[in-house]
């Protein structure tokens, strides 16, 4: 089995213990993490290493930051090491300040397997310039996926998509309507990425509403929940029917000062 998990993590600073909580109790095999919130050099490899993982990290200050740990060896085949290559940082011929995507490939005993981890643009409002960057961004990701599909079948597409689907994964979603990450414009943009020949890993499992990976910390939100779903895992045609499980682990939730977010796992095997 390979379990693949992606985090919005709201600052690592801040969170990298609760990180390793996790990992010690969840040990995926890919950890795929948003809003670092600190550069490079500030990345704390030492104890991710310690904690079994490799990182490839791709960081900016203050805000966005996107970073894959990886196991050094497989699980279920603890003599295969998990091998990555052809590392990527943000989208190829889209022109960008912001640290939003790293992608590499993995050597699993499952096959290569090719995965993107993205931040993507939140967007403030439909009526913003932030929205404008926020539909080239999804326009540029969803061209680039497309040449990436056709050289590694085997693709995963993971993060906080900072879009809900539709209706099923927003708590009020009449109230809601045309809001940010709730605008026609945004669902279209992820039925695109669909129709390259994607499907949404959790969906294979759970049709109904109220599933959701991300809770306001305020209004007691998380308690209510009154939350969204916009963490994702899309999984490729040859991928798909090798998913097993995808599942919202609510836990870090509860936690001290947690992220606002919280993991979403993909088992494949």
């Amino acid at each position: 089995m390979l379990q693949i998990a992606t985090w919005n993590v709201n600052s690592l600073g801040v969170r990298l213990p609760q990180v390793l909580d996790w990992l010690q109790a969840n040990p995926v095999e890919a950890l795929c993490l948003q809003e670092l919130k600190l550069t490079d050099d500030k990345f704390p490899h030492e104890a991710i290493q310690a904690a079994g993982y490799e990182a490839q990290v791709f960081g900016q200050k203050t805000y966005n930051g996107v970073a894959i740990l990886v196991r050094k060896f497989a699980r279920q085949a603890p003599e295969m090491k998990l091998n990555v290559r052809d590392v990527v940082k943000n989208l190829p011929d889209f022109e960008d300040e912001q640290s939003r995507v790293i992608a590499l490939t993995l050597e699993t005993p499952l096959g290569a397997v090719r995965l993107v981890n993205g931040y993507f643009v939140n967007g403030q409002a439909p009526d913003s310039d932030k929205f404008s960057y926020k539909m080239r961004w999804l326009e540029a990701l969803q061209k680039n996926l497309a040449a990436d599909l056709i050289q590694h079948p085997q693709l995963c597409l993971v993060g906080d998509f900072n879009i809900t689907a539709d209706d099923r994964d927003t708590w009020d979603p009449a109230g809601l309507r045309e809001t940010i990450h709730h605008t026609t414009e945004e669902r279209t943009a992820f039925q695109g990425l669909l129709n390259l020949g994607l499907h949404d890993a959790f969906r294979l499992f759970e049709d109904g509403p109220k599933h959701y990976s991300w809770w306001d910390y305020r209004d007691l939100a998380f308690r209510r929940n009154r939350g969204l779903r916009i963490d994702y895992t899309l999984v490729s045609d040859a991928l798909k029917p090798k998913v097993s499980a995808c599942t919202i682990d609510k836990t870090p939730r509860k936690n001290e000062r947690p992220s606002d977010h919280t993991p979403v796992v993909v088992s494949l095997v």
